[in-house]
């Protein structure tokens, strides 16, 4: 659910206390792993780690006035929400993640980006830790901008041309019936 918070700390204090608890414990060990060019606020309505405009001035690619998204963590309506864009755009990365968390035996619930879990418990902390202390803001961009060249370099769908109407073909006379049909015809 899309908080209306502006900070983070009115985003925790939105929270009923069990979602607050795992989220805070999540986010410590984000913070405590996280490489120093990132920063932490509030974007698209959850809790984000994000490379500041004042490190990448474009900003994101879907909407420049954004910072590049890194992580986020919400509280969703039936789970925890841990959107691992650091991951999605790095294949190696990806593998590494899932990897290490099956190898924890907690059950991974992800689509191509976001892990979903309904407590802390669910969540392999240190997997988390691994990954966030994995990733430099350098790396992060070098991946994040080799996607971005790799999504632009595809072959651009040609415009459809509009269908050619089949040349018109002159109606067919008809064929001269010959003598013997005609007289045949006749007789009957």
């Amino acid at each position: 659910m899309r908080s209306s918070a502006k900070a983070v700390k009115d985003y925790l204090a939105e929270l009923p206390d069990d979602r607050r608890r795992a989220i805070e414990a999540i986010r410590e060990v984000i913070l405590d792993n996280l490489d120093e060019g990132f920063e932490e606020g509030i974007q698209y309505g959850m809790i984000g780690y994000y490379v500041p405009h004042s490190r990448y001035p474009d900003g994101y690619h879907c909407d420049p006035k954004q910072p590049v998204p890194f992580a986020s963590i919400a509280s969703q309506k039936n789970h925890i929400g841990l959107y691992l864009f650091c991951i999605y755009t790095d294949e190696l990365e990806q593998k590494r993640f899932v990897d290490a968390w099956k190898a924890s035996g907690k059950r991974l619930d992800m689509g191509k980006s976001c892990v979903r879990v309904k407590k802390l418990e669910d969540v392999p902390l240190d997997v988390l830790a691994d990954t966030f202390r994995r990733i430099s803001v350098d790396d992060f961009l070098g991946s994040y901008e080799a996607a971005m060249a790799s999504t632009s370099k595809r072959p651009k769908k040609a415009a459809k041309k509009p269908a050619k109407k089949p040349a018109k073909k002159p109606a067919k006379k008809p064929a001269k019936k010959s003598a013997k049909k005609a007289a045949k015809k006749t007789k009957r």
